[in-house]
């Protein structure tokens, strides 16, 4: 009799506080809602309890979302779309500020407003930064007698020429520009460097866009580093004054590193000596430079993190064991104080004596807040460190995040740390701690095995940005990184700064000797690494959405912990199939339209001219071919199979289109040219061809090609790619 009571007490509650009778249908459809919202609460709180969790792990998203601000910029084609994409990281703010008003939600709150500022912060920077030091390239080809003040010089013997950057006027309008020359050999004059004046006929261009789709795009580069045009020199430079200054005292003191070097060893260990003292890369051979960057040793060819952080912890070090002979003084001063400051003072006198490349001063900054953390007796390497140094990079020089320095040197400090902090290696650590008693040798297999796990984590975070960047990548460089890293920093850097200190007493040359001697053993070790059967991964290029799916997987591994970094295997899932999947286009246009290259379905290259220029090397490496160039020549296009060409015209079928290859347009009559469009598929001319040339799919003309520049073409669907997307409105 109680419970039928019950039941009817809570029956006739149910139905006035939903309004209804017994018999209402929208009765379920309430409950559904009510369960809705309690799941949507609960899932609100998990989230909230999860980054309550985290503390520590947040804050590095925040760089990684201004790195998404940035990408954003150079994605989209213009000021309308940069409007646009503003106006949607203000949205998701404000509707963050009305939405979560309670302390409960504090933490998600202050993330969904927090993450799409940092990311409208990185479209501003880089829109300003487009804006304010921008520079106008020349209208076009430049010929004439110029005025020129050398402000930079580098040496490239390899190559039989000098670099200069020069300050001088545009002949057309007078207005003061900056230009990269190459200077012939036969053309050098010892006394063109910086500070100096000279007078010369030049020739002026426009710096070069992409030869190719997704190739190094020299313009882009150019508009951010204030050089309106490149060029060379027409005759010999007539010296109007002389100059001086630390740039002319860098080149005497990398000429007296080489030839010291020199006395001990070949030409490669003293360019390669003369680079990690001077940051001067020229005169390094481009075999051996070839071989460097096939045994994954490319690091050590440029003044990066390793170089700074070596010489900033030879510093350390030595204050700190010297100091600590003498009692009095350590009890006096504090030692791990001073070594800070000592190591900072020799990082930045380091990076000011290889001339202060912006690789090299962005690893400088890395470095003293490394030992400033050390200083404050902090953890020297975290996470939230490499998110703040990558911060501060990017607030003064953003558009380095889509160059390879910034992304490689990055990826890879991330990917040590993140490993490092790992329960794998803490698993590992806590192992050695338990044999207490192992002797040296156990030591030394210890530090080895970890070396070479971190060489192997480091070299798969690389990888896929190696293979965007270059087409190819290095298989055994975890290997060679074992022997190549502490001998480099353990024996070739001291030594090598030791030649320069006893040099001023004359007691130098053991130092040079035994420099000499461990860059043959590094240059050995690259070329029997590169040389080694499946060395050498080669890819044609690859999609940016498989590389960015690869990033977006690494970066969620690295800076989560636990269980929920797992999920950054859905994203490698699938950039990894993608990365290695990729084919490469049918036909490449460059530029300019005289060179062309075209793949068989054999898998054989064909090349319009098969030179040596940069323009054919881009194109062959986009196809994937390029571990074969300059070994073996490739096949021209009046060899395709059914090839009809005349001198004027060349004609063939690939892929069931006709191409038309128009070498001489202007030999060829009106009637004749718009004949032979009419019966292609694709014409491509170096000049502009007549209006009625219609061919059924692709006029690639110097019309065409000066506005959009190189052209990737897949012939079995029709698509093209150009180096300039349709609308785009970048100012380079």
């Amino acid at each position: 009799m109680g419970k039928a009571r019950a039941n009817t007490i809570v029956a006739n509650t149910i139905v006035p506080i939903a309004g209804e009778d017994e018999g209402d249908s929208r009765l379920p459809s309430r409950l559904r809602k009510w369960g809705s919202e309690a799941h949507l609460s609960s899932a609100v709180a998990r989230l909230e309890a999860l980054l309550a969790d985290r503390g520590f792990e947040r804050m590095p998203w925040l760089a990684v979302a201004m790195l998404a601000g940035i990408g954003i910029w150079f994605a989209l084609p213009g000021p309308g779309e940069w409007l646009i994409a503003l106006g949607l990281c203000g949205l998701p703010a404000g509707l963050a500020l009305i939405a979560m008003r309670g302390d409960d939600r504090a933490l998600l709150r202050n993330a969904a407003v927090a993450v799409p500022l940092m990311i409208a912060a990185g479209i501003v920077l880089i829109w300003a930064r487009s804006a304010l030091i921008g520079t106008e390239p020349v209208a076009g080809p430049r010929v004439a007698v110029v005025e020129a003040l050398v402000l930079e010089r580098e040496e490239q013997p390899a190559r039989d020429r000098v670099r200069l950057i020069v300050a001088t006027r545009d002949p057309l309008d007078a207005r003061p520009i900056r230009a990269r020359l190459n200077v012939p050999e036969e053309m050098d004059d010892p006394r063109l460097t910086a500070g100096a004046q000279f007078r010369a006929k030049l020739r002026l261009i426009p710096p070069q866009r992409a030869a190719v789709p997704g190739g190094y795009d020299f313009a882009r580069a150019a508009w951010f580093d204030g050089l309106a045009a490149s060029g060379s020199l027409l005759e010999q430079p007539a010296i109007t004054r002389e100059g001086g200054g630390i740039a002319g005292w860098r080149s005497r003191l990398a000429e007296h590193v080489r030839e010291q070097v020199g006395r001990f060893s070949g030409t490669a260990s003293a360019a390669i000596a003369a680079t990690l003292i001077t940051g001067d890369r020229g005169a390094i051979p481009d075999s051996d430079g070839q071989a460097m960057r096939d045994a994954g040793l490319a690091h050590m060819l440029s003044i990066s993190g390793l170089h700074v952080g070596a010489i900033v912890a030879i510093a350390w070090l030595v204050v700190v064991r010297v100091g600590a002979l003498f009692p009095w003084l350590a009890l006096r001063v504090r030692l791990p104080l001073a070594a800070a400051g000592t190591g900072a003072l020799a990082g930045i006198a380091y990076t000011l004596l290889t001339g202060a490349a912006l690789p090299t001063v962005r690893a400088c900054l890395a470095a003293l807040l490394v030992v400033g953390a050390l200083a404050l007796g902090r953890q020297a390497l975290s996470l939230r460190l490499i998110a703040l140094a990558a911060m501060g990079v990017m607030l003064f020089w953003p558009e380095a995040v889509i160059g390879p320095s910034f992304q490689l040197s990055f990826a890879a400090v991330i990917a040590i740390v993140a490993f490092h902090n790992s329960r794998f290696v803490a698993w590992l650590r806590g192992k050695r701690g338990e044999g207490r008693g192992e002797g040296r040798l156990e030591r030394l297999l210890h530090a080895g095995l970890l070396l070479f796990l971190t060489g192997l984590v480091v070299e798969a975070a690389l990888t896929p940005l190696v293979l965007f960047h270059f087409q190819r990548s290095g298989v055994y460089g975890s290997l060679a990184n074992v022997i190549a890293i502490p001998l480099m920093t353990g024996l070739t850097l001291p030594v090598l700064i030791g030649g320069l200190v006893f040099d001023a007493v004359g007691w130098g040359a053991p130092f040079w000797w035994a420099g000499a001697k461990s860059l043959d053993l590094i240059i050995a070790l690259a070329h029997g690494t590169s040389s080694l059967p499946g060395a050498v991964l080669q890819l044609p290029q690859i999609a940016l959405w498989a590389v960015l799916a690869c990033v977006a997987g690494g970066l969620w591994l690295a800076l989560w912990s636990g269980r929920l970094r797992l999920w950054g295997l859905a994203p490698l899932a699938i950039g990894l199939p993608a990365l290695f999947l990729a084919r490469p286009a049918d036909l490449l246009i460059e530029q300019s339209g005289r060179n062309a290259a075209l793949l068989a379905p054999d898998g054989r290259l064909y090349l319009l001219r098969n030179s040596t220029s940069f323009s054919a090397e881009a194109m062959v490496e986009a196809m994937g071919k390029g571990a074969q160039y300059g070994v073996e020549p490739f096949a021209e296009f009046p060899e395709w199979p059914g090839a009809r060409c005349n001198g004027v015209f060349c004609q063939f079928e690939a892929e069931g289109r006709v191409l038309l290859v128009a070498q001489r347009p202007a030999e060829v009559p009106y009637g004749a040219m718009v004949a032979a469009c009419a019966r292609a598929d694709i014409v491509i001319a170096s000049r502009r061809l007549p209006a009625d040339c219609q061919p059924a799919m692709l006029k690639a003309d110097s019309s065409l090609l000066a506005r959009r520049g190189g052209l990737a073409v897949d012939l079995s669907n029709g698509t093209t790619r150009a180096v300039r997307p349709q609308g785009d409105r970048h100012g380079w």
